[in-house]
């Protein structure tokens, strides 16, 4: 259960403690079977959704995806949590993710369609409050889901030199700088109306990237350019091999290390698809069940694919054929109203 270096892997699993989740779960990492072994928890920050780990596994942050909203900084500590201060509150409602870029953690808001950055102390330790709030404006078609903005995602892109924002309530990606701990727009992305983009990955060459599309079953395959931060919509595939049977909400993306396929899981339908990448273009391969029930984000690690399943309350996880990049079940592991598993 060591990587290459001879440390301990680990897992860290977020889940919503208002629908029963356990808060934030430590667990090893088999190398040989991908196979998660749960060892702690801590329960001390209301629904931690969604986590990060700073650059050395130190210190973990997590949303707070709550009517309040906040995030909140641990010292990782062997297989044990331990909480680095209180809550910081972001100025935003319902973030739903974070991550970090150029000292700070930033948390995308849903509810509120905002992005928030909150200042690290050389230590690991946040801020007493944010730097800056970026409130996001616009709307969609869509009149349930689009009525405003809702920020879903927020990234470093591989440059470093932006922060890239997805807005599934304005059909827009953002891109953004940092200047004095505030957020400020460089370019704004329109994607096609009524498709409610919610997350993108990077292709590891840093020139494509990949936007899967939470109201229409979609993923944009898009051309990046790092030097003038500008991202150009090429071409839309569908997620599914024919119509949904009945909801069909696609929600975590994965792009593979050596950049030849893309995985996406979808709510409803609870399958996990396989893309080639070829060129600008992605290509379905196929669909394998993912194991489970309404799996809201998916992870890849050391040649496995992880899958939190939030209704069913379980992480499955799958090996990938090198080759095919087909997922193959191999295991899981119990987590009530899971949200997300990364790695470090």
């Amino acid at each position: 259960m060591t990587d290459g270096g001879g440390r301990r892997r680990r897992a860290f699993i977020g889940s919503f403690t208002a629908a029963g989740g356990p808060g934030i779960v430590t667990a090893a990492v088999s190398a040989d079977s991908g196979a998660l072994t749960l060892l702690s928890s801590v329960n001390n920050v209301p629904d931690p959704s969604y986590l990060a780990l700073a650059p050395g596994a130190a210190t973990l942050y997590a949303v707070s995806e709550t009517t309040e909203g906040a995030v909140a900084a641990y010292r990782v500590n062997g297989d044990r949590l331990e909480r680095a201060g209180a809550p910081v509150p972001v100025g935003g409602d319902g973030p739903t993710h974070l991550g970090l870029f150029a000292g700070h953690v930033l948390t995308a808001n849903y509810g509120s369609g905002s992005v928030t950055a909150v200042p690290v102390r050389p230590d690991g330790t946040l801020a007493d409050a944010p730097s800056g709030v970026l409130r996001h404006t616009g709307s969609g078609p869509h009149t349930r889901r689009q009525q405003g903005p809702h920020a879903h995602q927020v990234q470093a892109d591989p440059s470093g030199r932006w922060a890239v924002s997805v807005d599934l309530g304005t059909d827009s990606v953002r891109v953004c700088a940092l200047t004095d701990g505030a957020l400020c727009v460089h370019r704004e992305i329109a994607l096609r109306p009524g498709s409610g983009p919610r997350h993108l990955a990077f292709h590891p060459d840093g020139t494509r990237a990949y936007v899967v599309n939470e109201l229409t079953p979609t993923v944009t395959a898009c051309q990046w350019d790092a030097e003038d931060g500008t991202l150009k919509p090429l071409t839309e595939t569908q997620v599914l091999p024919a119509a949904p049977a009945g909801d069909a909400y696609p929600s975590g993306i994965v792009t593979s290390p050596d950049g030849r396929f893309v995985w996406i899981a979808t709510r409803g339908e609870d399958v996990l698809s396989t893309f080639a990448v070829e060129g600008d273009d992605l290509r379905l391969l196929g669909t394998v069940p993912c194991g489970g029930h309404w799996p809201r984000a998916l992870t890849e690690s050391h040649g496995f694919l992880y899958a939190a399943n939030e209704r069913s309350g379980d992480i499955t996880w799958f090996a990938i054929d090198p080759t095919t990049g087909q997922p193959r079940y191999e295991g899981t592991v119990e987590v009530p109203a899971v949200s997300c598993v990364i790695f470090g």
